[in-house]
């Protein structure tokens, strides 16, 4: 699960950054309001921890920001406030859940559990969907009409992420990072990636869904906007 992590408390995010890594998640790190909304909205993240206390953008207008902007991961909000104004001022303006500072790392990792199992499991949908094509989060199969293609991890992430971004631009750098961390391929490696993708959702029919936007990435172009 890859997280971001939006606290301007140094000490705080080390403690967490320290206990989820160990425990297997992927974190990014911003310490104020304008640098987590900018990495919220180039990158892909299954959830954000969002403290409301924040230099330059506090956490509840970045939440109402991001959420105006049309994303839809789910944000749980830190606090060293526990008055009911602020907590009902985050739930407002678009936050799943809070935490009340100081908080037990275990607590927040079983709300941070609850959250996702909420977005991607059977209490959420469980398909993204764009023009005429549907992607079952859960056996990996991308559907384009009645056909039904099933993709190993990686063609899965990246339809993944260019569905979840369509019709804006999916990055090279935010495919990249999702796929392989710092673990970095070579150049042609994403490309061959894409070209598997498009012989098996895009050769076969007369439209073409993925195109790619030259130095900048990929995205997703529905046949009815063309």
């Amino acid at each position: 699960m890859k997280l971001l992590l939006v606290e301007d408390h140094q000490d705080i995010a080390e403690i967490i950054f320290d206990y989820f890594e160990i425990k297997g998640y992927v974190l990014d790190y911003a310490g104020d309001g304008h640098l987590g909304l900018e990495l919220a909205t180039k990158n892909h993240y299954d959830l954000i921890i969002l403290d409301i206390m924040l230099p330059h953008m506090n956490g509840i207008t970045l939440c109402q920001t991001l959420r105006t902007n049309g994303l839809d991961t789910p944000i749980l909000m830190l606090t060293a406030r526990d008055s009911e104004k602020d907590i009902i001022d985050g739930l407002e303006q678009g936050a799943d859940d809070y935490l009340v500072k100081p908080f037990d790392l275990k607590v927040l990792e079983a709300r941070i559990r609850a959250l996702y199992r909420r977005k991607t499991g059977s209490i959420a949908t469980r398909e993204l969907h764009f023009g005429n094509l549907r992607l079952d989060l859960l056996n990996r199969i991308v559907i384009r009409n009645e056909c039904h293609y099933k993709l190993n991890k990686t063609l899965f992430i990246i339809m993944k992420i260019l569905m979840m971004r369509a019709p804006e631009i999916a990055s090279r750098e935010e495919l990249i990072n999702e796929i392989w961390s710092e673990d970095q391929p070579e150049d042609n490696v994403l490309r061959n990636h894409i070209y598997q993708l498009r012989s098996l959702i895009d050769k076969p029919f007369e439209h073409a869904y993925i195109k790619t936007i030259p130095k900048l990435g990929y995205q997703l172009i529905d046949e009815h906007t063309e």
